[in-house]
């Protein structure tokens, strides 16, 4: 007996040390392009590509010129433009996920089980496939090449993301509604004040895809704003940067600004993380 559990000790050590050496080899090729864009942001010689890892000069004349430098790009001004386009995409996509969620998830109305499969088939299709239409609606109503039509575009069709935030809310006990209507409270109090304060793991989780979406786009932001230079996103500015009249100057420049780009997606994720694990701690202490 003794000699089988080392025999399996051993195995097992062995195991979890392959798995161990497999992931930190995975670890090493995911971080390899994160850490060269971070280098190439700081290399002193310019041009698209140098046949070296590791700068010869180190400058941060890259990050300040990526800012002040409005001969031809405008990085700032593009840079709020996403900022504003992707917080308030957000806030109402966020708004409309966890509305239609929660109503599929609690209520029952004649026609619920259609419109849900209506999602389902719809949300199964690309989003670009509705590009060229959605683009001459927005033409026709006269607000082309401007922030609020892609603030339109990335929250409008937001509801149909209603799966996983469903999902979730099955599993909130519908005890906790029935109470609070016995206590007096509208469907509106139960769902602000009962259900949302359980579900920080499905907020934040919508918040996450809901702001990523727009700040990282590039397809419909290309062709909504067409020509319209000043309300160009990043995603746009940052592509522009690496057209062939530009790149060898602008290359390292396109590197910071990748960098810059990441920033508020990372601080998003560490602020949100906590809200997400005490919700998890939240729910098993009541749960």
């Amino acid at each position: 007996m003794m000699k089988k559990e080392r025999s399996m000790k051993k195995k097992q050590t062995a195991s979890n040390a392959l798995v161990h050496v497999i992931l930190a080899l995975l670890s090493c090729i995911w971080i390899f392009p994160i850490l060269w864009i971070i280098m190439t942001s700081f290399r002193g010689d310019p041009g698209s590509y140098q046949p070296y890892f590791w700068p010869k000069s180190f400058t941060f004349d890259n990050y300040t010129e990526l800012f002040t430098d409005v001969r031809q790009f405008f990085f700032l001004r593009w840079f709020g433009n996403t900022f504003f386009v992707a917080v308030c995409s957000c806030l109402l996509s966020t708004f409309y996920v966890l509305c239609v969620s929660y109503s599929f998830s609690r209520l029952r109305f004649h026609g619920r089980k259609g419109f849900m499969n209506v999602g389902l088939i719809l949300n199964m299709f690309p989003g670009f496939m509705s590009m060229i239409a959605v683009y001459y609606i927005l033409k026709g109503i006269g607000i082309t090449q401007s922030l609020i039509a892609l603030i339109l575009v990335y929250s409008s069709g937001a509801g149909l993301q209603y799966h996983i935030a469903k999902g979730f809310f099955d599993t909130v006990p519908k005890a906790l509604d029935e109470s609070a209507l016995l206590d007096g409270a509208n469907k509106w109090q139960v769902f602000t004040k009962i259900t949302m304060p359980l579900s920080q793991p499905i907020i934040v989780y919508t918040v996450l895809t809901s702001f990523l979406a727009p700040w990282l786009d590039f397809i419909f932001a290309k062709v909504i704003m067409g020509d319209n230079y000043k309300n160009y996103t990043v995603a746009i500015g940052l592509w522009t940067m690496l057209q062939k009249e530009y790149v060898n100057m602008w290359y390292t420049r396109f590197a910071a600004g990748a960098v810059v780009v990441s920033i508020p997606i990372a601080i998003l994720f560490v602020v949100m993380q906590k809200y997400y694990v005490e919700g998890i701690a939240s729910g098993a202490v009541k749960g």
